[in-house]
């Protein structure tokens, strides 16, 4: 006796338990009929029991020693009764406690989950989801939810994000950190959202788009946004804190961005719309007169100055040794690089501008380039300096405490583009572009609740180590020959793993 798969006329899959005579064939009993994978296995599985039953073998198995017992238990046992369950387990805890398995889709859970566990292509995706977890999704299937899914979970996945924050914070938000940053296409067209432009990859030859991206203090998602890859991000500031604002009805936070978005109008739009802020300053921009005020100060490590500017502005000066010290390096080997390209004959007239340490060129007659020292010298004065410009009422050491924050939100970006593999981008329509990052999004929010509870245990397992280690926690299914109940078992995990479902266990 075998066992049939027989494909029925409406798609589903008929499980028959067969037998042979007499060259003849003869449908011994029919176990049931299903269309998804996991459920043809479990079929498979007992009708195998059946057959090991009709031939006898279960008897003899109860005659078996307990090694011999064991032995035939095993050999019963395919590779369809273990699934890798690892993935689920922990980051699919952690998504329904965030709260976004308030968003009724399946499909939408397979994708984030697996972006966070094995971060691949769609295509890649959808056959690990086969693969590992018995889960079968058409790529079709994948790319047609892809094109719904944007418009529909966007705001949703948003809300969600912002409630798990503020509950993270305690029920406030008075601090808000904004960056943007580029994702690049190697493909070379162009279309009307993926645009070249100026790439913070260094990738200014290929289309791109900008994220914006809103957090919280340490990090904690609040919102996002997707721009064209040849738009001003200063243009962007405002139009994006007013929609987080109005969407989430939260009162006017501080408002805390990098020097990219310092500039004249940014300044007085924030002003008149009522928001404090705190934004990176460019203290070599400053007027001849405050630079020179700054210069009558002697500076000692953690030394900090105020400069009133117009209205309620003022420029906050702070120096720091070791801040002192790596600038030095910085230009030192910056220095050094000019030198090498100088001996080299590789630079030339189109060299002479101000990106990086170019500034340090200058040109002697028609196509002489050499390095100006003096320069090079020159600005060794602002070594160790850094500049603030704020509106806020908070005091000059907590405006740079807050600013120091926004390392969190760079970091977001370099997990983003690391840790979940945000890029490459394999899709070329703008609503699969969008969903992509809606998906990244969302993983990044469960990354981070992971990392909140793995400080708060004070567990040695880093992030990546965390991620890496779901997946092998396997979990067995079989089926009681007598009962004919379906049991599951989880495998035993190692110490590292079980520390890590403990911690799961405890916090979700």
């Amino acid at each position: 006796m075998f066992i049939r798969k027989k494909k029925n006329r409406f798609g589903s899959t008929s499980i028959q338990i067969v037998s042979k005579d007499r060259r003849r064939y003869k449908v011994v009993k029919t176990i049931g009929c299903a269309t998804m994978l996991h459920e043809i296995e479990k079929l498979e599985l007992i009708g195998k029991q059946e057959i090991e039953q009709m031939s006898g073998l279960e008897q003899k198995l109860f005659g078996f020693d307990k090694d011999e017992a064991i032995e035939q238990a095993f050999a019963m046992l395919e590779n369809s009764n273990i699934r890798t369950v690892g993935p689920e387990l922990i980051f699919g805890k952690i998504y329904d406690y965030i709260g976004f398995n308030k968003i009724k889709e399946d499909m939408f859970r397979h994708l984030v989950i697996s972006r966070l566990a094995f971060p691949l292509s769609k295509l890649k995706t959808s056959e690990y989801l086969y693969r590992y977890q018995g889960i079968y999704v058409d790529i079709d299937s994948v790319y047609r939810f892809l094109d719904k899914l944007n418009d529909k979970l966007k705001p949703e996945v948003e809300q969600i994000s912002f409630e798990h924050t503020k509950k993270v914070l305690d029920g406030s938000i008075s601090v808000v950190f904004y960056d943007m940053t580029t994702l690049y296409f190697e493909a070379s067209d162009e279309d009307d959202l993926r645009k070249t432009g100026f790439s913070k990859d260094g990738k200014h030859q290929c289309p791109q788009i900008f994220i914006g991206l809103l957090v919280g203090m340490e990090g904690y998602p609040i919102g996002y946004d997707i721009y064209e890859g040849n738009i001003y991000e200063g243009h962007t500031l405002l139009p994006f804190i007013e929609r987080i604002s109005q969407k989430h009805n939260f009162s006017k936070p501080i408002i805390v961005a990098d020097s990219a978005l310092l500039s004249k109008n940014n300044i007085q739009t924030l002003e008149a719309n009522g928001y404090e802020y705190i934004l990176g300053g460019r203290i070599k921009n400053e007027s001849e007169k405050l630079k020179k005020e700054i210069f009558s100060h002697t500076f000692t490590d953690g030394k900090i100055v105020c400069f009133p500017k117009q209205g309620s502005t003022r420029l906050i000066v702070s120096y720091s040794a070791n801040r002192a010290k790596k600038d030095a390096y910085n230009r030192e080997r910056g220095l050094k690089r000019l030198e090498q390209k100088i001996k080299s004959n590789r630079l030339t007239k189109a060299s002479i501008n101000n990106r990086g340490y170019n500034k340090y060129l200058k040109m002697e007659g028609e196509v002489l380039v050499k390095i100006d020292y003096t320069k090079y010298e020159q600005d060794g004065e602002w070594d160790g300096l850094k500049s603030f410009i704020t509106n806020s009422k908070l005091s000059d050491e907590e405006v740079i405490a807050n600013y120091k924050n926004l390392w969190h939100i760079e970091r977001a970006f370099r997990m983003s583009k690391t840790d979940l593999r945000i890029r490459p981008i394999y899709h070329r329509l703008r609503n699969r572009i969008e969903a992509h990052i809606c998906i990244a999004f969302t993983a990044y929010s469960i990354y981070k609740e992971l990392e909140r509870v793995l400080q708060a245990e004070k567990s040695t397992l880093s992030l990546k180590k965390a991620a890496e280690i779901t997946h092998n926690m396997y979990q067995l299914t079989y089926i009681l020959p007598e009962s004919k109940q379906t049991k599951t078992r989880l495998l035993k995990m190692d110490d590292q793993q079980n520390e890590l479902y403990q911690i799961i266990l405890k916090n979700f």
